[in-house]
Formats: C-alpha cells, sequence, structure tokens
C-alpha cells in the first residue's frame, strides 16, 4: 500500500491549494481515504475523509464550507481542494487510507487514527497573513 501527498506550498490567506493523494497496492474501492494535519507543537487533527466506494464525505467543523473532498477512482486519487484558507490551517497535511467498513465509512474517521492502517509522507502547507 502506497499513499503519495502532492499539491501542497506557500499561500497568502484567503487563496486556495488542491491537494492530491495518489493510492496505489490495494483495492480502491474498498477503502475510506482521509486526511489529517498536524502543526508544530499541536496533536494532529482530522480534517475530512471519503468513502472511495459511494462517495460518503465527512468534514471537521474548522473546515466545513471552505475544504471539499473528492475521489477520481479511475486514477485511485483524492483531492483535497482548499479554499479560502487562514493561517490557523498551516500544517503537514497527511492522507491515509483504512477500510472503509473499519472506518464505519467514515463516520468514526475523527475518533481513532488506528483505523488507518497506511499513511503518506506528508505534504506542508503554509498560509502567510
Amino acid at each position: 500500500v502506497q499513499l503519495v501527498e502532492s499539491g501542497g506550498g506557500l499561500v497568502q490567506a484567503g487563496g486556495s491549494l488542491r491537494l492530491s493523494c495518489a493510492a496505489s497496492g490495494f483495492i480502491f474501492d474498498d477503502y475510506a481515504i482521509g486526511w489529517f494535519r498536524q502543526a508544530p507543537g499541536k496533536d494532529r487533527e482530522a480534517v475530512s475523509c471519503i468513502t472511495t466506494d459511494d462517495g460518503v464525505t465527512k468534514y471537521a467543523d474548522s473546515v466545513k464550507g471552505r475544504f471539499t473532498i473528492s475521489s477520481d477512482n479511475s486514477k485511485n486519487t483524492v483531492y483535497l481542494q482548499m479554499n479560502m484558507l487562514k493561517p490557523e490551517d498551516t500544517a503537514v497535511y497527511y492522507c491515509a487510507a483504512g477500510f472503509a467498513a473499519l472506518v464505519g465509512h467514515c463516520s468514526r474517521y475523527d475518533t481513532n487514527y488506528a483505523f488507518f492502517g497506511s499513511w503518506g509522507q506528508g505534504t506542508q502547507v503554509t498560509v502567510s497573513s
């Protein structure tokens, strides 16, 4: 199982970025893909989740209305479109894969990160004020 994130960078507050998570080595449709972030000195935070078979999505309250998660199953890739970025969104962003049933079709994505068995290396997002 391999997950590779890309798309991070430096952006001004109010700007946008689109992160990508390219997956390989497993049956994509059986999994939920989650996005998580960790800022320096802070705990890892669950950001969003999508089930790749039926497109169920979940969002943290802090990103609702600004971030959109989507999946292109033909490319085994999940995207996180981030709009209206704020300095507090600055973090390393990780994508992770877990069996959709184990994650409760994303209903449990923010309760136990151990549900996600495979993680990418992370991509840095920096939002300047």
